[in-house]
């Protein structure tokens, strides 16, 4: 049983942990946050890393992803990976050099976001961007696994990411990991952490990987799973490839309310939203026969309510109503590992706000469904 240090009140709802409860988020921010930014600061101390986005004025501007860090001498970056060495520079990852990640094959069909429509795991787009005209099994994944991340999730299922952005290792430079990709690997996705903070080395891992496919007259899709903290230029670039070679683009739209988002994520959602607009009006129209973007939610008990799935199925179909949505089911980890998984009527509830804007909403992880 939780309890909210604000309003006082209990619930299995309200995570202790995190100290606050939605109600308050919305109706007190400024004193919710004073909460939950210790939280963050808490446990980002634990790698090493700083609680928020440097703001230095004197500082480097680092110009990675949407942080915009300006980060000041002997000091590092939002991700842990950049630092300030007598006013320069030191990328320790994410150049075309070196890159923080892990990777591993994951055979298709896989555990996908994008599962539903995606030519690995149902043929769609065969014979153009699908090998079979069913799930491409014979075939894998190129998973990336990037360790580090422009966002501060407390409710994170891969939290571990902060090891690898702490250690600066594992290193691959971005020919190494796109030898990685011979005739059984149809498709590439960058995950992690987030591929936001390292987009150099993943455009170029795509773009050598993609020109020996080319040349070969092979299947090769790129897809990426992000938070959308993506420069512009970065953004467009990714896209453009995605949407050549028949991969897709899976955002986490985890909130919609600002405060709450930097309260669960340690800051604001205004970037990640405003780039999936700009590649949704840019994008969505080119390749109607196969989606190349998607949104995703957790299903966060006692924060992640049905008037969050509301507004944020009403933005997307603003964009585009064909816009694939998959509500995730959660399940506790890392900092807000005090909750519960997501219920079935949560899920139930949630997807029916979401049908009323959109025309493709699916439940995703219904074996955590509670």
């Amino acid at each position: 049983m939780g309890q909210c240090q604000l309003c006082g009140g209990r619930s299995p709802l309200i995570s202790s942990k995190l100290g606050v409860c939605l109600r308050c988020i919305r109706e007190q921010p400024d004193e919710a946050l004073k909460i939950t930014d210790r939280v963050h600061l808490d446990s980002r101390e634990m790698f090493g890393l700083p609680s928020k986005p440097p703001r230095d004025p004197k500082g480097v501007p680092c110009g990675m992803c949407s942080n915009d860090c300006r980060i000041g001498v002997g000091r590092t970056g939002f991700c842990g990976l950049v630092f300030n060495i007598e006013s320069r520079l030191v990328r320790m990852g994410g150049t075309p050099a070196k890159g923080v990640l892990q990777w591993y094959y994951d055979p298709l069909p896989t555990n996908c976001v994008a599962w539903w429509f995606c030519p690995g795991c149902t043929g769609a787009g065969y014979p153009k961007y699908a090998h079979k005209s069913t799930a491409e099994k014979g075939y894998s994944n190129l998973a990336v696994f990037y360790g580090a991340c422009s966002y501060d999730c407390l409710f994170c299922q891969n939290w571990h990411y902060r090891n690898l952005a702490a250690d600066h290792k594992p290193i691959t430079s971005a020919e190494s990991l796109a030898s990685k990709v011979d005739h059984h690997i149809s498709c590439i996705c960058y995950f992690g952490g987030d591929p936001s903070v390292q987009m150099p080395h993943a455009i170029k891992t795509s773009q050598i990987a993609l020109q020996e496919a080319q040349a070969e007259k092979r299947i090769l899709r790129i897809c990426w799973e992000t938070n959308g903290y993506w420069k512009e230029e970065f953004a467009l670039k990714a896209a453009q490839l995605s949407n050549n070679s028949g991969g897709n683009i899976k955002f986490d739209l985890k909130t919609w309310d600002e405060n709450l988002n930097l309260s669960l994520c340690g800051v604001s959602n205004a970037p990640t939203l405003e780039t999936f607009r700009l590649l949704g009006e840019e994008f969505c129209r080119q390749r109607r026969e196969l989606p190349i973007l998607t949104a995703s939610t957790l299903l966060i008990p006692g924060y992640v309510d049905t008037e969050e799935v509301s507004h944020i199925a009403d933005f997307i179909a603003e964009i585009d109503s064909r816009i694939p949505y998959s509500l995730l089911a959660f399940y506790p980890q890392y900092v807000m590992a005090d909750l519960p998984a997501t219920s079935r009527k949560q899920a139930n509830q949630c997807y029916e706000a979401a049908a009323k804007h959109l025309e493709n909403v699916r439940i995703g992880n219904v074996s955590l469904i509670k």
